[in-house]
């Protein structure tokens, strides 16, 4: 705490800046609401996919965003290169991928935790392209996290297949390239970068569809949209939309910009546990100890190499501080 001879002065930058007082209960409650939004959005999926290929899934998905987006949403001012580049890394790669490492026998408990890979490739990229310092705390993290994701893919290969764990290994690599992308953007509107980088999937995932899963499958998928058996699918393609897509990312966006990154960041660390439990209980998956250990891994290594260098020390000013008053506060 401050000395009382600058209260003055500590009382004009809490004014100037909320970010100095804690965060509201209600903000907190918002940020697990956003956990929970995103946790549950793998057993949604999963459901999805039941009806759906994973490749026409994601197309769909962005579909029914990019149409409201196009009339509704004005374009984030920024250039269309990080626009593009954020569309193919966070939507093209990490949906395709993750969709079909599901279809192909991923758990959706264990896409949760694999995923969060994403963060430690979002540091590596950043080094490698941006040629971003890397700090040892960050390297440490980052060799945690490959460690934990190392052991599941080593349980993995012995238990069950191991391509379901490389694709989402590959989503997650997606999406650091698409955080990278979306950095260097800058949007002044993250809402609306996320929205209008829906403009890129559709077609390629069109097209790949048609290609990898056949006309005939992608046909018989719409065909029989409308009816009873397809409902669940539906419903759980609403829910990737609707709650975990606009919903989730609009109070994400609101959150951010009433703290700082450092506050909101660490609750998207419960979105993997949420994942795990949602799966449980939606298709009584239990992740054996192994990868549970590993998976909690992972996430301390993102934790640790996703939290922000500590702001260096400033030498104490050697001229005399001028007792503050009113007026000085007000300038």
């Amino acid at each position: 705490m401050l000395h009382r001879r600058f209260s003055s002065i500590r009382l004009c930058f809490i004014l100037l800046d909320g970010s100095m007082g804690p965060v509201p209960l209600r903000d907190r409650l918002l940020a697990l609401l956003v956990a929970v939004c995103w946790g549950a959005n793998f057993p949604a999926t999963a459901i999805a996919l039941q009806h759906y290929p994973p490749l026409l899934l994601a197309c769909l998905r962005f579909t029914i965003i990019v149409i409201p987006t196009l009339l509704f949403i004005p374009r984030p001012q920024v250039k269309w290169r990080w626009l593009l580049g954020a569309g193919v890394g966070i939507c093209l790669l990490q949906f395709s991928f993750l969709y079909v490492g599901m279809a192909a026998g991923m758990p959706s408990g264990l896409a949760s935790l694999v995923l969060q890979a994403s963060a430690p490739f979002t540091v590596l990229i950043a080094g490698v392209w941006m040629h971003e310092r890397l700090s040892p705390r960050q390297l440490g993290g980052v060799a945690v996290a490959v460690l934990g994701l190392a052991a599941i893919a080593a349980h993995r290969a012995q238990v069950a297949a191991l391509l379901p764990v490389i694709l989402t290994l590959c989503a997650a690599l997606g999406w650091g390239f698409g955080n990278v992308c979306s950095r260097q953007a800058q949007a002044p509107n993250p809402l609306h970068l996320t929205l209008w980088m829906s403009i890129v999937p559709p077609v390629p995932m069109l097209v790949l569809s048609l290609v990898v899963e056949g006309p005939d499958r992608v046909q018989q998928a719409l065909s029989t949209a409308l009816t009873r058996d397809a409902l669940p699918s539906n419903l759980g393609l609403l829910y990737i939309v609707l709650v975990a897509t606009l919903v989730g990312y609009g109070l994400w966006n609101s959150l951010l910009a009433r703290h700082p990154s450092s506050v909101v960041a660490p609750f998207s660390m419960l979105v993997p546990v949420v994942g795990v439990l949602t799966s449980w209980l939606a298709f009584g998956e239990l992740i054996d100890l192994p990868e549970l250990v590993a998976g909690a891994a992972v996430v301390a290594g993102v934790l640790v190499a996703s939290r922000p260098a500590p702001a260096p020390r400033t030498a104490p000013s050697k001229e005399p501080v001028r007792a503050s008053t009113p007026e000085t506060c007000r300038q």
